[in-house]
């Protein structure tokens, strides 16, 4: 069975669960310890959720959080594909004209991936994720979250050979949310593309429509310190590189750090002064069946590394160490789901030429299909 197959039977399990993402959410909550996530920001996290389909669940979802910040805040995310039940989801709130800017902006991506010959869907598939500014203090809740896509199908390397491919994805994230086509912001983005190393690559692309306008994009898989800092300066970004340099130094000190990636926001007048780090920590040799989700990032060093840094809060990090743990069966009005759950990444984001947030993406993925 394939990924896909196994996809579209856990959603139509879990359509027989319940009628939203929030009637599955709920079960979870022990899960999640308030440090983490406090009761009110909760249930803010509910109200998004009961306005998305539970079948979202089959694919990976979870939360941004702040390590940073005291308080137990966090951002929500989620996942959805074109040709799924998720998808029919936003197909219905259009037809009934209960749809909104962010059903638009999802349709016309998927208009893009479901039409023949798609060069979009060659490169990054059907998936689309999407984070929700939960943290925040606007009340807002028409704002358009995040939008990522990630070239899954056919992955962007470094080397210059794939300028097609990175303006086909950017020009479909901005044609989708209606914003014109930008020369200068092209040039830009192509600029940082042809400057990666052969063997990095363009992990994920992402705009924010509700924020000023850039476009994210992460850079993946430089070797050492050198080759990261020195593409760092081919491409202009403005802060200062031994502030980067430093971080990592630290890091490096502390746990074994094999490779790095990077988040840039390429603008009208090229990189933003904001920069996130990704750190990978080697794996220990592993049979683990788990292997797959973490790749070579051993947790347990990096977050023991982490806790040195004066930025972040000790109690976050110690409830980290509970949250990345093996498949665990659970039982159903439907029968069995196998839940996964674990660290993508951890973000140390330099503004300012110095460390000053640092955010753990945790998520959570259902499968019907599976057995363990």
């Amino acid at each position: 069975m394939d990924i896909d197959e196994a996809v579209l039977i856990t959603q139509e399990r879990l359509a027989q669960e319940g009628q939203h993402l929030g009637d599955l959410l709920v079960f979870f909550r022990d899960r999640i310890a308030h440090t983490l996530i406090g009761e009110s920001h909760w249930q803010r996290i509910l109200e998004r959720a009961e306005t998305l389909p539970i079948e979202m669940g089959a694919l990976p979802f979870g939360f941004e959080i702040p390590l940073h910040e005291r308080q137990p805040i966090a951002d929500f995310g989620v996942s959805l594909a074109s040709g799924t039940r998720t998808a029919s989801f936003y197909k219905e709130l259009q037809r009934t004209n209960t749809g909104d800017e962010t059903t638009n902006a999802i349709l016309k991506l998927f208009q893009q991936m479901d039409s023949d010959g798609s060069k979009l869907r060659d490169i990054v598939g059907r998936k689309l994720m999407l984070e929700y500014d939960i943290s925040s203090d606007s009340e807002d809740t028409h704002r358009l979250p995040g939008m990522f896509l990630r070239p899954g199908e056919r992955p962007i390397m470094g080397g210059g050979s794939q300028v097609d491919d990175v303006n086909t994805v950017v020009d479909a994230l901005v044609s989708c949310v209606g914003w014109s086509r930008n020369v200068a912001e092209r040039k830009h983005v192509e600029h940082s593309y042809l400057e990666q190393p052969a063997h990095t690559r363009t992990d994920s692309f992402g705009i924010f429509p509700s924020r000023a306008r850039s476009i994210r994009l992460a850079v993946m898989g430089f070797n050492d310190t050198q080759e990261l800092c020195t593409y760092l300066e081919n491409t202009g970004w403005p802060g200062q590189i031994s502030v980067v340099e430093s971080v990592v130094s630290r890091f490096h000190e502390r746990a074994n750090v094999v490779r790095s990636g990077v988040n840039i926001d390429v603008q009208t007048n090229g990189l933003g002064p904001s920069l996130g780090l990704t750190l990978i920590v080697k794996q220990r040799f592993t049979k683990d069946s788990r292997y797959w989700l973490d790749g070579q990032t051993d947790w347990e060093p990096f977050l023991r590394a982490l806790s040195f840094e004066d930025v972040v809060y000790a109690k976050k990090i110690k409830d980290l160490e509970n949250w990345h743990s093996k498949p665990t069966v659970l039982f159903a009005k439907s029968g069995r789901f196998v839940l996964l759950q674990g660290i993508h990444h951890i973000k140390l984001v330099i503004s300012d030429n110095q460390l000053q947030k640092v955010k753990a993406y945790l998520f959570l993925v259902l499968s019907g299909a599976i057995s363990i």
